[in-house]
């Protein structure tokens, strides 16, 4: 049983410790809202879509799903197009008028829809999640199959809520704005090159 969990937790905080889309919004949000409550819609939808993509994979359903090449090159384009779109979104964002305005740019809604996109149409985050937690539950049974899932559910919740307060901290620093605009601008520039890659990946199969 403590193999599972030791292996479960270290697994999981593997794949999502890189700076990714996901993490990349979840910490912008903690970063530019003046209220650390504001910011949960984005990371309440991110865990419970990580913890979905979890459960599908260690059921084997994903793997199933994704027999079809077609619906795989379908996420892989509409991923594209999606982090085209957010990468524009977020180096436009002015985070000092945004402190000013309650950050009218990300309401609760859109935080849902922007936290739900990066985590359900990422290609990277399915694939990782399916070719690298599903694989390595197929070693447990029972209680420590149940062990192994829940330490790969709660890394992520904690990771998430652990992200948004660090930006939070950052926010409170950053009174001007500039070191988050800053942020903004790296991350954009990351979020495009991973969908470079992936419409490379798309037309050149």
């Amino acid at each position: 049983m403590i193999e599972a969990l030791i292996h479960g937790t270290a697994l999981a905080f593997g794949l999502i410790l890189p700076l990714g889309v996901q993490n990349v919004f979840i910490f912008n949000q903690g970063a530019i809202h003046k209220k650390f409550t504001r910011s949960l819609p984005a990371i309440l939808t991110a865990a419970v879509c990580d913890t979905l993509l979890i459960l599908l994979a260690i059921t084997g359903v994903s793997l199933i799903i994704f027999q079809f090449e077609w619906l795989t090159t379908l996420i892989y384009i509409i991923g594209f197009i999606f982090l085209i779109y957010m990468g524009w979104t977020i180096l436009k964002s002015d985070p000092a008028a945004d402190h000013q305005k309650t950050n009218i740019h990300f309401t609760a809604k859109r935080q849902i829809t922007f936290a739900a996109s990066v985590s359900l149409l990422n290609p990277h985050a399915i694939i990782d999640i399916i070719g690298v937690i599903g694989p390595n539950s197929l070693g447990y049974k029972g209680v420590e199959l149940v062990v192994f899932t829940l330490s790969c559910i709660s890394v992520s919740w904690i990771w998430f809520f652990g992200l948004a307060i660090t930006g939070k901290i950052l926010g409170r620093v950053d009174t001007t704005g500039n070191l988050v605009r800053r942020f903004n601008q790296v991350s954009a520039f990351l979020i495009w090159g991973i969908a470079i890659y992936l419409g490379v990946k798309v037309f050149s199969g």
